[in-house]
């Protein structure tokens, strides 16, 4: 009976993750959880990045001259950007060396915090120039903990899937990723239209703060969920205890050179396009248009980015997240190459409708792309040991991207022709889609349902091939 139970005992020790995952007494809903749990806080960054186009427009109104005509209008809009990269390589560092969980609790609280401060920033003696310093003040530490949602959140919630069935991994990492990030652009079109309805044109200071003290409840609401978590066990076996960066940089520097400029190009355009099409619906509609008529079509606008996502994921299980990425960027270069060409009739405010289907599909396509697969690319790009740091730098590239977005789309609209002001965009987009789809069919391997499990298995034989030593890896046992 001994022998019988050492056998079994040794065979469970020699199974593979995959194996173990297979007899792991865990139902479905215990295996789909910490998913949820991990990724739905990304709602948070959909939320609070889109609905500043909103609050910017309301600012714009309130405060005519010393709002639109300063920084302001681009540093509140821009700098959170700059603290979400703060915090992707801060977390990103965090969540290898320390604790997936502890890393995503702490991100988690910073975003409850500041996104409450921001609701109720404050000048001295009420003075505009000092309500709008405090901000982008809040606004940028805010970003930090937003940011700690990428390396944290999104790397646990991707090691998580692996105890999934082949053939769902995709879908599951896109639902709670990407596909809320855009429910979080929707829901922040549609809160100031409804405000904007309750309130009247003549409250827009209560308008714009709730709308901003409204992000406090998304992170608030993962609180317990997250409390509860337990590392993934993929991060359990393979995390490292010494790094050697000089291994470690040779073995990942071409993906994650393709994933980041990738991500960089497309966050150029998304974060953009979605900070700024409020203010370009009201510049077609006219100054006439009431506000929750200009907001109305941005709710609209918004709602195409669903049917992309969703779409995007079951076919990013079916041909795989790079082959799905390249057939949505170059679906999406082709629709803003018409879109550019067409403005001149698209921009007439009688054909607002057309205006808003075409741009919708536009960015319909773009989530069904990059939208949906460039974090999965990231996150299976890399080995487990070293996602954390990875997938921080690819997303914080991403997040300079956005961030010089919000920069040049103003100098691109800054045009006296108003027809090649709306074309400049549509023209520079499409031909970055055309460049990314390029270097990822080049640069970056097939992914796999399994890719994640054969990068650790292929990194430890590297490690091993150059003395280190693998026995190490795991968790601590003294």
């Amino acid at each position: 009976m001994i022998t019988v139970d050492a056998e079994k005992t040794e065979k469970v020790a020699n199974t593979t993750l995959e194996e173990e995952l297979q007899v792991a007494p865990k139902s479905r809903w215990a295996r789909s959880w910490p998913i949820i749990a991990c990724g739905a806080g990304l709602f948070s960054d959909g939320y609070l990045n889109g609905v500043i186009g909103s609050v910017d427009t309301i600012l714009s109104r309130i405060y005519p001259d010393s709002y639109k005509n300063s920084a302001a209008l681009r540093n509140v809009s821009s700098l959170v950007f700059v603290g979400e990269v703060v915090g992707m390589l801060i977390f990103g560092v965090t969540s290898d060396y320390w604790s997936r969980k502890w890393s995503l609790m702490a991100s988690t609280v910073l975003v409850i915090l500041f996104a409450a401060l921001s609701a109720g920033s404050y000048g001295a003696n009420g003075s505009p120039t000092g309500l709008f310093a405090a901000l982008t003040a809040y606004r940028f530490l805010m970003g930090i903990g937003i940011g700690g949602e990428y390396p944290a959140g999104s790397v646990a919630a991707a090691e998580s899937t692996n105890e999934l069935k082949e053939g769902h991994r995709n879908r599951w990492f896109i639902f709670f990723t990407d596909f809320i990030i855009d429910f979080g652009f929707v829901v922040a079109a549609f809160v100031p239209m409804v405000l904007v309805l309750i309130f009247g044109e003549d409250h827009l200071e209560a308008q714009w703060r709730i709308a901003l003290g409204l992000g406090v409840l998304p992170p608030l609401s993962l609180v317990y969920l997250r409390l509860k978590l337990q590392e993934p066990e993929e991060f359990n076996q393979e995390r490292m205890h010494r790094f050697p960066y000089g291994l470690i940089i040779k073995y990942h520097w071409k993906n994650l050179l393709v994933v980041s400029l990738v991500w960089f190009i497309y966050d150029f355009s998304v974060f953009a396009f979605g900070t700024y099409s409020s203010v370009w619906l009201a510049t077609i509609l006219g100054k006439e248009a009431p506000l929750w008529h200009t907001f109305g079509w941005n709710v609209v606008v918004n709602l195409f980015y669903l049917p992309g996502s969703l779409m995007g994921a079951f076919v990013s299980d079916w041909i795989g997240p790079r082959m799905c990425l390249i057939l949505g960027m170059t679906a999406q270069a082709v629709v803003g190459f018409i879109m550019s060409g067409c403005y001149e009739f698209l921009s007439l405010p009688k054909n607002v409708a057309g205006f808003v289907v075409v741009y919708g599909i536009f960015l319909s396509l773009g989530e069904l792309g990059p939208g949906d697969n460039i974090g999965l690319l990231a996150s299976k790009t890399s080995a487990t040991a070293v996602r954390g740091q990875y997938y921080a730098i690819a997303a914080a590239i991403g997040k300079i991207g956005a961030f010089v977005g919000t920069y040049v789309f103003p100098i691109l609209q800054n045009n006296p022709n108003p027809i090649a002001a709306g074309q400049n965009p549509f023209f520079v987009a499409s031909s970055l889609c055309i460049f990314a789809s390029v270097i990822v069919y080049i640069g970056l391997p097939h992914i796999g349902q399994d890719t994640m499990t054969k990068h650790d298995r292929e990194f430890r034989e590297y490690l091993e091939a150059h003395g280190y030593d693998t026995s190490t890896l795991g968790q601590r046992t003294e």
